[in-house]
């Protein structure tokens, strides 16, 4: 009898200590959940929640809660597990890094762009990166794949399709032009070179396009990636500048022709060829093209009193030799939060934008602004719209008070985004739609 009395009070001790591990992890996941709620609930208040972009979507039904999603994506806060599932927290700081997407053990995430609320204007684009212009490929940010690492894949696959698909008998002279020397379009060129494809490339500024324009000391790479013809690149936390010599060494030990300030007019279908016209007249005939020239197009203006003024700039490329002078920084993205962070040692910078909050910035970027600003380093003047541009001033509005705000002023850098080349596409006779939460990465 006792020993039947101990085995049982053994099994009720046990079955208790069961009962207590499981409560005690439901409790932490609920405790869990519940930050994450809190999270999103904040991410609402502030504006942060809603995609503007490329974004994760969930199938809550495949997900399985590994976690795996979140610890691969670099960004913070993006995406969370609520009472089991993962869900997105700050949508609208996604920036495409794609980790999610391939860390999902279940496949349970697909990359979207836009929402069912709000489209996103992008040119039509088929599996193998071909517009509905038989012969006309994009890759890169152009076809809604942002960041580094995606548009050198996508430039090298969407040269793999062209080799794989296209005829290779024409009276071309050419038998591929890759427009914009971005990521995309030089993993493109290394690519036509690997397969021997007789190509060049055009690029209307310099070699690294958008890349180029960046501060010298901007970090634009943070995962490793494969280049053509030179294998993986390894670098962590890379720099414009160690990227951008990386870029010349490989192009210039594969004597790759790159034709720097040639700014494509105009692309016109001929008899089974292209023909593309340059800004200073030079012609280039092909059988095929791609176009990699990003989404930027043309920097956007604000239409200001005083904007043609020479102080008034759209990049900033050498923000070291610049001290002593009262700056005004515009733009709530990440170009004009970090060019205003290097600029703040040497000067006096005020950094103004139209909303209340910063919606779509990098996480380090949003800390270090607010560190920033704590300390007096950067003067942040939210709810602000640039009104006028004088010589010696400027003057903001203030949107909440109705206030007019004028500082002394020596230069103005504008980061207002740039204009989609949409009337150069719909020259060419790409056909531009806007998607409405449609899947540009999924698993097939």
């Amino acid at each position: 009898m006792e020993l039947v009395l101990e085995q049982a009070l053994i099994y009720t001790l046990a079955i208790l200590f069961c009962l207590a591990v499981i409560i005690l992890y439901l409790w932490r996941q609920k405790k869990k959940s519940r930050k994450v709620e809190e999270k999103i609930l904040k991410a609402k208040a502030e504006g942060l929640y809603e995609p503007v972009s490329l974004h994760p979507v969930v199938d809550v039904n495949s997900c399985i809660r590994t976690g795996a999603c979140i610890s691969a994506c670099p960004e913070k806060d993006i995406l969370g597990i609520v009472n089991g599932k993962a869900t997105t927290i700050n949508a609208s700081q996604c920036i495409g890094h794609g980790a999610c997407f391939h860390a999902c053990p279940t496949q349970a995430i697909t990359l979207c762009i836009g929402t069912e609320q709000r489209g996103v204007d992008l040119p039509h684009i088929n599996e193998l990166f071909e517009t509905n212009i038989n012969g006309v490929y994009i890759a890169g940010e152009l076809g809604g794949m942002g960041l580094i690492k995606n548009a050198v894949q996508q430039g090298g696959q969407a040269v793999e399709n062209i080799v794989k698909y296209s005829n290779k008998h024409h009276e071309a002279e050419y038998d591929l032009v890759v427009v914009g020397a971005g990521p995309a379009g030089i993993s493109a060129s290394l690519t036509a070179k690997k397969h021997n494809l007789r190509c060049i490339t055009l690029e209307q500024d310099t070699l690294g396009g958008a890349v180029f324009t960046f501060p010298r000391a901007k970090i634009v790479m943070t995962s490793a990636m494969e280049l053509p013809l030179y294998g993986k690149v390894k670098l962590s936390e890379t720099s414009k500048t160690e990227l951008l010599d990386l870029w010349k060494e490989v192009i210039a030990k594969n004597n790759i022709l790159i034709r720097e300030n040639s700014k494509v007019e105009s692309i016109e279908k001929l008899n089974g060829y292209f023909e593309l016209k340059t800004l200073t007249g030079e012609r280039y005939t092909t059988h095929n093209v791609l176009l990699s020239i990003g989404r930027r197009g043309t920097p956007r203006k604000l239409g200001v009193p005083g904007e043609q003024m020479e102080k008034v700039a759209y990049r900033l490329l050498d923000p070291e030799i610049i001290s002593g002078k009262e700056i005004l920084v515009v733009g709530g993205g990440d170009s004009a939060i970090e060019s205003a962070l290097l600029l703040a040692d040497q000067n006096k910078v005020i950094l103004s934008y139209r909303g209340d909050v910063f919606s779509r910035i990098k996480q380090k970027n949003n800390e270090k602004i607010h560190e920033a600003a704590v300390s007096g380093l950067v003067d942040l003047q939210f709810n602000t719209e640039l009104s006028r541009i004088d010589k010696d001033f400027i003057t903001l509005s203030n949107s909440k008070t109705g206030k007019e705000l004028i500082y002394k002023n020596d230069l103005v850098y504008i980061f207002a985004g740039g204009e989609l080349p949409t009337q150069f596409l719909e020259k060419v006779g790409i056909q531009i739609t806007k998607k409405f939460g449609e899947a540009i990465l999924k698993h097939k």
